[in-house]
């Protein structure tokens, strides 16, 4: 019998970190990033190579990270620190550090969007958001998704001024599994409509014809943002983690339930495109617009219009807080350690840069329409500065670092503190010492000669 009531309570415990691991890690990456990048960049040869690179270069970047986060006890910049004050290892430690400032501004902006769709569906507007037009009209009216936008941002750093971080780990562990429930029907209903098997078809089945280059480029940024690796966050959780929490183990269940639901998000919305579009390809390289152009169809047609759309945009909108806090609070407690500001300074600080440079993106598409930044308005451009310029960047700094400085033997004895054997230390190995660095270093001169139109993918 307590053999029996031992098992249990370990259980739950393993369970409330994932939930709130996965809570953090699952946001607008998983289901606002991943759909569109998988329906415009081939489908399911895109998963196939996102979970390929998921399971090797993922999973090794999250193993080395929290390792050198439990070892070192310190959020990024100290942990890099740690092993040398060198200017090598200033730049690897403030790139984790700064890579959630540019990030949090245009991701509180979709935030933004996420919250003025909430409301419409509240005051009882969703079939207005099933037209074609609303989204486009909406993100070209700068006063409105400024607004949101702000709502967004101010509503993070509030709960990261007061502290209350806790109370949302709380809140997590019920909203995630009714996100969960909530998105298997929506995909159920999706992939039931008709015309919409195509779509199943397009977005599972690896078809090598659609297969290029951009392919892994985008999969490989997909992974950084989705398992939240070279962006100091986990180097930050790891420094929280007990010694007796194995290791591999949360790597692995974080791995399984993030990619979990970016295969339900893409479920829930390119099959639906492929039934609403007649099955028109070109639909599927909508982009960013893609789920708030999709899911209200989707819903109208369900005919439960507004109290499935409160639901969802509700969770969605959780997601990404959830989200924001963990990458706010990775900016704000890296600048609490290392210019010993405090907590409130800190926030206000944060606050301030996050409201400029949102603003840049969530004016964007309207009054600063005409402004790019090399052919990008500004949101695309920080999601291409971050995740194929900084990230990748970052990753180089990090797996020189275990492989060079630290030494895996080192990694290998904080992975054995809650763990009898390290099972995938070949894979491990050889990732971070020849193939983390190479790969990125490949990824990164081929997203920016593609930005820059010196080749074309």
């Amino acid at each position: 019998m307590s053999h029996n009531h031992k098992q249990r309570s370990s259980f739950s415990g393993k369970i409330g970190f994932v939930l709130s691991a996965a809570g953090a890690s699952v946001g607008l990456g998983n289901i606002w990033r991943f759909p569109y990048l998988a329906a415009k960049y081939g489908g399911g040869i895109f998963l196939l190579v996102y979970i390929l690179l998921a399971l090797t270069f993922g999973y090794t970047m999250i193993i080395a990270e929290t390792s050198l986060g439990r070892m070192t006890g310190k959020s990024p910049v100290g942990a890099f620190h740690f092993f040398g004050k060198s200017i090598s290892f200033s730049i690897g430690g403030w790139l984790n550090a700064i890579i959630p400032i540019l990030i949090v501004p245009y991701y509180s902006v979709i935030g933004g969007w996420v919250i003025k769709y909430l409301v419409e569906y509240i005051t009882g507007h969703g079939d207005l958001l099933a037209t074609d037009e609303y989204f486009t009209s909406f993100i070209s009216n700068g006063v409105s998704t400024e607004v949101c936008f702000i709502i967004f941002a101010l509503f993070t750093l509030l709960i990261i001024y007061a502290g209350v971080r806790n109370g949302i780990e709380r809140v997590s562990k019920i909203m995630m599994p009714i996100l969960v429930v909530l998105s298997v029907i929506i995909a159920i209903y999706s992939v039931t409509r008709p015309g919409a098997l195509a779509g199943v078809k397009y977005f599972l089945v690896p078809n090598v014809q659609n297969f290029s280059w951009m392919t892994v480029v985008t999969a490989m940024g997909q992974m950084f943002y989705s398992l939240s690796i070279a962006m100091g966050i986990l180097i930050t959780f790891g420094s929280y983690m007990k010694k007796e929490i194995s290791i591999e183990d949360s790597t692995r269940n974080v791995e399984v339930f993030d990619t979990a639901i970016a295969i339900m998000a893409g479920l829930m919305i390119i099959p639906a495109v492929f039934a609403f579009s007649g099955g028109d390809p070109n639909t599927l390289k909508a982009g960013p617009s893609l789920m708030f152009i999709t899911i209200p169809k989707v819903f109208e047609s369900m005919g439960l219009g507004s109290a499935i759309g409160i639901l969802f945009f509700l969770l969605v909108l959780f997601a990404a807080v959830t989200s924001s806090i963990a990458l706010t609070e990775s900016a704000v407690s890296t600048f609490e350690d290392e210019l010993h500001w405090n907590r409130k300074k800190a926030t206000v600080i944060v606050g301030i840069i996050m409201i400029i440079l949102g603003s840049l993106s969530s004016l964007g598409y309207g009054p600063l329409a005409s402004v790019t930044i090399i052919g990008m308005q500004f949101l695309d451009f920080f999601d291409f500065l971050t995740n194929s310029v900084m990230m990748p960047i970052a990753a180089i700094a990090t797996s020189l670092l275990v492989s060079k400085v630290v030494g895996i033997d080192k990694i290998e004895e904080e992975v054995l503190h809650g763990e009898s054997k390290f099972r995938r230390k070949k894979v491990f190995v050889v990732m971070i010492k020849y193939l983390c660095p190479i790969f990125a270093v490949i990824i990164l001169i081929s997203s920016v000669a593609n930005a820059f139109g010196w080749i074309s993918m």
